[in-house]
């Protein structure tokens, strides 16, 4: 199967998963490397392909038109990071994504889509087994993270949590 071909099928085979599927399960429905994987992935975003890289895996995305989206500027340290995500999807929020603006490194950005209690479990017990320093630490814990709700009524009520607990800065 050549590139294009193969790039083609990957971009069908996301579309038809609402879920994410890993590089690995990838790589063998297309029988290539996993490393074939993330350079047909780079490729595709690079052709303005929406394409998350989770920690579950990849996913093609597509903000539902109706959604509205805010960048909240939070601290906390990382025994707080469940109950800041927390705060976040029991609102009605999805965490996008985390940015840390490295004075180095410059804007450092990871895709996390975490939608429920569920992922924030899921995404803490990875932080904490895989002994993996989350991003913030590269800010002294100061960092982003982009937040989708239904309405800016969610999201202001995603902020107002967040000031109340402690985490917004402002």
């Amino acid at each position: 199967m050549e590139g294009m071909e193969r790039r083609e099928k990957l971009i069908e085979i996301l579309t038809n998963h609402s879920t994410p599927i890993s590089g690995t399960e990838l790589a063998k429905k297309l029988g290539v490397s996993r490393q074939i994987i993330v350079q047909d992935i780079a490729l595709l975003r690079a052709t303005n392909k929406n394409i998350l890289s989770t920690t579950k895996g990849y996913l093609l995305y597509y903000q539902e038109p109706k959604k509205v989206n805010r960048c909240f500027y939070v601290k906390h340290t990382t025994d707080q990071i469940a109950d800041e995500l927390t705060c976040i999807v029991d609102l009605g929020g999805t965490v996008l994504d985390v940015i840390v603006s490295h004075e180095i490194y410059g804007t450092i950005q990871a895709d996390l889509l975490i939608h429920n209690r569920q992922d924030v479990l899921d995404f803490v017990d990875k932080v904490t087994h895989k002994k993996t320093v989350p991003l913030k630490e590269l800010t002294g814990s100061y960092h982003y993270h982009t937040v989708e709700a239904d309405s800016e009524e969610v999201l202001k009520r995603i902020e107002d949590s967040l000031r109340d607990n402690g985490y917004l800065v402002e």
